[in-house]
């Protein structure tokens, strides 16, 4: 499956930018997706992940601002972002696998080019 991520930009505190990630491949609808993110130094980390039963899962830093959803006949995935800060600011990628354990740890041997959002103070 290959995964292309967009929507990032240069955001103000509190905006609400929505990334969008087109999966290519049929195997979409039953595999578990998620977002995480990256600032340079740190490790990447979960930001949201969904099954393919649409159970949903956060990272703690989200505290209720942000919602993934998934599109299955558009093969995309969506991460709604609100009231954003500037901690938020770093690479957004996506990622898949028919694994739950596999997409919740980010246990992944390749990763996309990501999305960049810069969230202005």
């Amino acid at each position: 499956v290959q995964l292309q991520a967009s929507g990032g930009g240069l955001v103000q505190t509190g905006g609400s930018p929505r990334l969008s990630c087109v999966a290519s491949g049929r195997i979409f609808g039953i595999n578990d997706m998620a977002w995480y993110r990256q600032v340079p130094g740190n490790q990447r980390e979960l930001v949201a992940a969904v099954t393919s039963g649409d159970y949903t899962i956060y990272g703690n830093f989200v505290q209720g601002r942000f919602t993934i959803s998934r599109d299955n006949g558009k093969n995309t995935t969506y991460l709604q972002m609100n009231r954003l800060k500037p901690e938020d600011t770093a690479v957004y990628y996506c990622n898949t696998d028919r694994d739950w354990r596999t997409v919740v740890v980010g246990d992944f041997s390749s990763w996309g080019q990501g999305t960049l959002v810069t969230v202005s103070s």
